[in-house]
């Protein structure tokens, strides 16, 4: 199987941004994603209100909708271009009494009664995968940064590998589900790996082997599109990027700016790496899935694995350090600001962090914990 990849500009940029819908007064999931779409589409100039808007996506949850940028030159054209869309999103839910709010999960409405869209791939998902399809209500943001050559997709791909517990530990927000504290950081990220082909992506040493792999899916039915590839990094051959999907949901802009700088600066780095005739150190496989682990276990406070020789340092301290070595990628990318956003959340503590607080505050009262995200939602500029 030959599978092409897209050109693109070296270290360009696209967001997505899941965001769920809840009841503005109860805090519990609403499945009006239709209903959202349809009046988000009446309002655009160019659109028939079944048209699907270019920026703002149908999810697999009829709670969830998902905000999707074009291709950016920078983290802050990347912002602006979410917060437009947040803003003709509330233009519609304000009226309907629903509120948005992004975490990776939610932190009481119970997962199995959550109804999913009426797309064909997603009915067939839950009809494979059942009881962990139904309980996927998880929200994530992901990041795409463009390749200027196929050749660097998968070395790349190795070299995110290595900062998995850095993006997790960072966007840890899942710890309770189902009305329950889980003693996870990340329950999301625990969970759907337990679909068919998500999870940690395997390592190819070369582009050939990985076509392989893919082609050894469709034989064996376990893909019908590339796109069922779930992996928590993965190349996207049909734009021409490099995709990172570890994140759980971020309850602000500022957080999803800092993520993507981090994305942007260390792909840019292994980009550099490679034009230079350099190469990237990789770890066992096993060091990578403990890594995982740790950070969804344990979030900021993870003990990591650095590198074959098993070194090991807190994920907050060798944050630290990875951000002082980046500031010169930051500055040429024009991200230092975004860049410096992810010591504030280091400062501030992680979503889940931050829930357990406010749940601790409340005498355990989950609904305040959902309130304090619809809140944080709202410092989002929309204008």
């Amino acid at each position: 199987m030959q599978i092409d990849f897209a050109s693109s500009r070296q270290s360009t940029l696209g967001v997505e941004w899941e965001l769920a819908l809840v009841n503005a007064r109860t805090g519990e999931l609403v499945s009006v994603a239709n209903e959202v779409l349809r009046g988000v589409a009446s309002r655009h100039p160019d659109l028939n209100e079944d048209d699907e808007h270019p920026h703002i996506k149908r999810e697999l949850l009829l709670n969830t909708v998902e905000l999707v940028t074009g291709v950016c030159n920078t983290v802050k054209e990347a912002k602006e271009d979410l917060a437009r869309s947040l803003q003709a999103v509330r233009e519609v839910t304000d009226p309907m009494g629903v509120e948005l709010f992004c975490a990776g999960s939610h932190p009481f409405s119970p997962p199995q009664l959550q109804p999913v869209s009426d797309k064909e791939r997603y009915a067939k998902l839950i009809d494979r995968t059942q009881w962990w399809g139904r309980q996927m209500v998880i929200y994530g943001v992901h990041v795409h940064v463009g390749l200027d050559r196929r050749d660097k997709a998968l070395p790349i791909l190795d070299g995110l590998v290595n900062y998995f517990p850095h993006f997790q530990a960072l966007s840890a927000s899942s710890p309770f589900w189902g009305g329950e504290d889980t003693g996870y950081a990340s329950q999301r990220a625990l969970m759907f790996q337990q679909l068919p082909t998500a999870g940690l992506p395997f390592q190819f040493p070369s582009w050939a082997e990985y076509e392989s792999y893919v082609q050894d899916m469709f034989t064996t039915g376990v893909i019908d599109t590339l796109s069922e590839i779930r992996w928590d990094i993965r190349p996207v051959p049909n734009l021409g990027t490099i995709e990172m999907r570890i994140c759980d949901g971020l309850a602000t802009l500022e957080e999803v700016g800092a993520v993507a700088a981090l994305t942007q600066c260390l792909v840019d780095e292994f980009s550099t790496i490679l034009d230079n005739g350099g190469s990237i150190p990789t770890m066992p496989p096993w060091h990578i899935q403990e890594n995982k682990w740790r950070a969804a276990r344990y979030g900021m406070e993870a003990i990591i694995i650095l590198d074959a020789e098993g070194n090991e340092q807190l994920v907050t301290e060798h944050l630290k350090e990875t951000l002082l070595r980046l500031a010169p990628v930051a500055e040429k990318l024009g991200c230092s600001a975004e860049l410096a956003d992810v010591e504030k959340i280091i400062a501030r503590g992680a979503g889940y962090q931050r829930q357990r607080r406010v749940a601790a505050q409340h005498d355990g009262d989950l609904h305040a914990v959902v309130q304090d995200l619809v809140e944080q939602m709202r410092s989002v500029p929309t204008s």
